[in-house]
């Protein structure tokens, strides 16, 4: 049955054979591998992982594509969770083990989605997935470059992050109106900043107004919080703005920020 893509959902399925052949070869899966997919759509990309792999868990929240999947597909092979990505429970689903999550992803939930996934992200083994391409090039943007933002610091200080390839609004139907890209992600051993909230706090003030010198946005802000610099050794150069400093600094910035906010609670 002809499934009409539904505007609310992001839906543009991919039908590329080579893209969906180059997605597989990039994950590899292996049978014992816990393998998720976010948003199956039409199941094109489902039928390339189930041809390399016994079985596969999805999550749709599209109600007709649910009952469409699971009528071509035995649950045997695939379990798929009638649920919102935004709110699914990816670290029940691993259970003792850890996930490997794929996906198409709408652009309407991406970034929200990403950002959800760093508090889940001991459960997590990768992940492979289809972005709009503006948002690829920020999640693995380097210090310095126009691009380089709140997501690239709140990616990079959890995840190895590395652009695969990129992928034109032809591959898909509806065809987009914007270029796409492929992303993998990888939980870092050991995280640069100790506390995620702390992290977004503090990008949500240096960013606030990207284009101003530090002097003039985020050193004052820092001292409202009652954070010097100078005293734990982190000064900035006031005329710095906040996309020429590295992840790595943001993060221990982050770190110093949290310390003080634990020892106020005590």
């Amino acid at each position: 049955m002809k499934h009409a893509p539904r505007k609310r959902f992001g839906q543009h399925f991919l039908t590329d054979a080579s893209v969906l052949g180059r997605i597989g070869d990039a994950i590899d899966p292996r049978d014992d591998d816990r393998l998720v997919e976010i948003g199956p759509g039409l199941g094109a990309l489902t039928v390339e992982l189930l041809d390399r792999i016994g079985h596969l868990d999805a999550v749709e929240i599209d109600r007709d594509l649910v009952a469409r999947l699971r009528k071509t597909w035995p649950q045997a092979r695939l379990t798929v969770h009638e649920a919102d990505a935004l709110t699914f429970d990816f670290a029940a689903l691993a259970g003792a083990g850890r996930v490997r999550l794929v996906g198409n992803l709408p652009y309407n939930i991406s970034s929200p989605l990403l950002i959800r996934l760093l508090s889940c992200r001991e459960a997590i083994v990768d992940a492979h997935f289809m972005l709009q391409k503006e948002v690829v090039d920020r999640i693995v943007s380097a210090p310095g470059i126009a691009d380089f933002g709140r997501l690239s610091v709140m990616m990079q200080a959890f995840f190895m992050v590395e652009k695969l390839f990129d992928v034109p609004p032809e591959a898909f139907d509806p065809p987009p109106r914007v270029m796409s890209s492929v992303v993998r992600l990888r939980p870092r051993a050991v995280s640069l900043a100790a506390d995620i909230a702390t992290l977004e706090r503090l990008m949500a003030a240096a960013f606030a107004q990207r284009r101003k010198m530090l002097r003039g946005t985020l050193l004052p802000w820092l001292r409202e919080q009652g954070l010097d610099l100078e005293q734990v050794g982190l000064a900035l150069e006031p005329t710095a703005r906040p996309e020429e400093i590295s992840v790595e600094r943001w993060g221990k910035i982050a770190d110093a920020l949290w310390a003080l906010s634990e020892r106020c609670a005590r």
